[in-house]
């Protein structure tokens, strides 16, 4: 089955599950078990790489604690046997929507206490919204059997010549976009768009050793990833990229985690923040450790794709740093706040590329002066206008 067929079948079941959810939530239930299968695989082939056999499997239980410790370890969380996406599917008419509550509920109590930060709540969407897919338990059951069927037929033998988990992220999300009209942009960039992005930067960066890289509205993490998967080219051996992403909507963030822990980066390289950006900025710092862990972020690049002309209040913040010298955007219209937040957290030697709405470029008042003073200060190298039709959220012209 090739990706397109794939990706085909999958939204015909989003369809026809559009008499019990809204498509934006099946997105949800569907990224949710595919992370679901991907972790449980992942488990099962660290274990195979241990010595474990298909016999043996069954032993996988929580009572052995040298064994939970030794996978929490290495893989920064522990599914007991019975807890496996392929048991699910094993159970056949025995299978019920406890089962997954259950094994949700296992999941985040037996989180490598290093990896919280990771995967801490990961599957709140999804457990909290199996109870909307039936009336009761016995058509809740049927629902989820339906799903991870579907998902089931998902190859992950790693035989194919395509990323298979981040084409279908990106295709449902791509999908979504194109039915949902305006709330897309919240948590999509155009696939062409953000690899013009990612090029761009990667150029940039393609003398150093190691990156850090930024996006402040972070949605669904496909402009991080591939800005990572662009630079990482010019870059000698693995994990040499470190990912920092912020993101308000709480789904959105949890999607966030979802793609960037699927694309193999390693927990040490994702710190991600659910939490308002322009109000609730870096520097990041643990309250345990507040001294030790404090972080202004300044990092080599920062990318986003912001809500356009969102809501905000300019109030109070005559004195933000971020602002300072540039001037405040007006209130009603935060894309130049996003703009100066993204440019403020960038090193002396780093770039930045933001999606802003073409009425940037011409609108006077505050955002003039904001203009005046960035092409003054020389922080503008290049405005890139992109054709019509292209974005989810308006038909205008774009820039970048």
């Amino acid at each position: 089955m090739n990706k397109q067929q794939l990706a085909a079948k999958i939204w015909q079941s989003a369809n026809k599950m559009r008499s019990k959810i809204e498509a934006s939530e099946y997105k949800d239930y569907i990224l949710g078990f595919i992370f679901y299968k991907f972790l449980s695989e992942k488990e099962v082939k660290y274990l195979k790489a241990n010595d474990w056999t298909d016999e043996y499997l069954p032993e996988l239980t929580e009572e052995d604690a040298d064994t939970v410790e030794s996978i929490q370890k290495n893989i920064g969380y522990f599914i007991s046997y019975d807890n496996l996406f392929s048991t699910w599917l094993s159970k056949g008419s025995d299978f019920t929507v406890q089962n997954v509550r259950d094994a949700l509920s296992a999941f985040n109590r037996l989180i490598n206490p290093t990896h919280k930060k990771v995967f801490e709540g990961i599957f709140e969407t999804l457990q909290t919204g199996l109870s909307n897919l039936g009336n009761n338990a016995a058509s809740q059951s049927k629902a989820v059997s339906d799903l991870i069927q579907l998902i089931n037929d998902i190859p992950m033998d790693g035989k194919q010549g395509y990323d298979v988990l981040g084409f279908i992220y990106e295709y449902l999300i791509e999908k979504f976009a194109a039915n949902a009209g305006k709330k897309a942009g919240e948590f999509y960039t155009p696939h062409e768009v953000s690899l013009l992005m990612s090029e761009i930067v990667a150029n940039h960066l393609k003398d150093r050793d190691k990156i850090e890289i930024y996006d402040p509205t972070s949605g669904s993490g496909s402009l991080l990833i591939n800005i990572g998967k662009s630079a990482s080219k010019y870059i000698e051996g693995e994990n040499k990229v470190k990912y920092y992403a912020q993101e308000l909507i709480k789904n959105t963030y949890n999607l966030t985690r979802m793609n960037l822990v699927m694309r193999g980066i390693e927990a040490d390289n994702i710190v991600t923040r659910n939490g308002d950006t322009l109000e609730d900025d870096w520097p990041y710092f643990d309250e345990n450790d507040p001294t030790g862990s404090y972080n202004p972020l300044y990092v080599d690049a920062v990318v986003s794709n912001p809500p356009y002309s969102h809501d905000w209040n300019p109030s109070d913040k005559e004195t933000d740093p971020r602002y300072s010298g540039y001037g405040l955007a007006p209130k009603g219209k935060a894309d130049y706040a996003f703009l100066l937040h993204d440019l403020y957290h960038i090193k002396p030697d780093g770039i930045m590329t933001i999606v802003l709405p073409h009425g940037v470029l011409f609108r006077g008042g505050e955002e003039g002066e904001i203009r005046k003073n960035l092409i003054e200060k020389n922080k503008i190298d290049t405005i890139i206008g992109l054709p019509a039709n292209i974005f989810y959220v308006i038909s205008n012209l774009k820039c970048v």
